[in-house]
Parts: structure tokens; C-alpha cells; sequence
């Protein structure tokens, strides 16, 4: 059953980032929305609060550098505060009894503001 539940964890968590980026002041494209749709049998099932970080690299690109993004570190919790696993590369969800799930990216798209990370 864990293993069923930290893998709505995750979704969560891809929900609730989406839900962060979309309460900026600025409303993404309808073709951004578009791409990254949420299929019809997909739903939130819960949210998942999450304290960590999200690491980049200082790295030589065509004539000069840029920041690539390398992993996230984050740990998860329950409604009480209490931790109940952990968010790594991969990405990884990984329970604290051990039992994990590996994601996988089914759309993307870049940001609007090419500036942004």
C-alpha cells in the first residue's frame, strides 16, 4: 500500500509545483497549459509537503557558462509535520520503509522568460 500511496505523493508534488509556477503574476500561454495537461485518468490524490533543495551547476557552455539544473534534494512529511520519506534524482520517491518509485517525464516545455531557471 505504501508503495501505491508515495507514488500519488509525487504526483502530488508535480501538481503542487505546477500550481506554484501557475500562481505567478503572469498566466502561462494556452500552448504551455496545453502541452502539459494532466491526463484524464490522472487525479490528485494528495499533497505531500516537501522542505529541500533544487541543485545547479555552474557549467561551460558555447561561448561562456549557464546554470544546469543537476537534482533535486527534498524531504517529505506527513499532515504532523512528522518525515515520512525523501525526494531525490531520478526523480525518486523514497518512503522511510524503504519502498520507493522512479518517475519519468511525460511532457515539458520550456519556461516563457528564457531567463528563468
Amino acid at each position: 500500500m505504501m508503495k501505491k500511496r508515495f507514488g500519488l505523493a509525487g504526483l502530488a508534488l508535480f501538481l503542487f509545483a505546477g500550481y506554484a509556477a501557475a500562481s505567478q503574476p503572469s498566466s502561462p500561454p494556452a500552448s504551455l497549459a496545453q502541452k502539459l495537461k494532466v491526463a484524464p485518468e490522472e487525479s490528485l490524490a494528495m499533497i505531500v509537503p516537501a522542505k529541500g533543495v533544487q541543485i545547479y551547476e555552474c557549467r561551460v557552455s558555447q561561448g561562456g557558462y549557464e546554470w544546469a539544473f543537476v537534482a533535486p534534494e527534498a524531504d517529505l512529511f506527513d499532515n504532523r509535520g512528522m518525515k515520512i520519506g525523501r525526494h531525490y534524482a531520478g526523480p525518486h520517491w523514497e518512503a522511510a520503509d524503504g519502498s520507493k518509485i522512479v518517475g519519468s517525464v511525460k511532457a515539458s516545455t520550456a519556461a516563457p522568460d528564457e531567463a528563468a531557471i
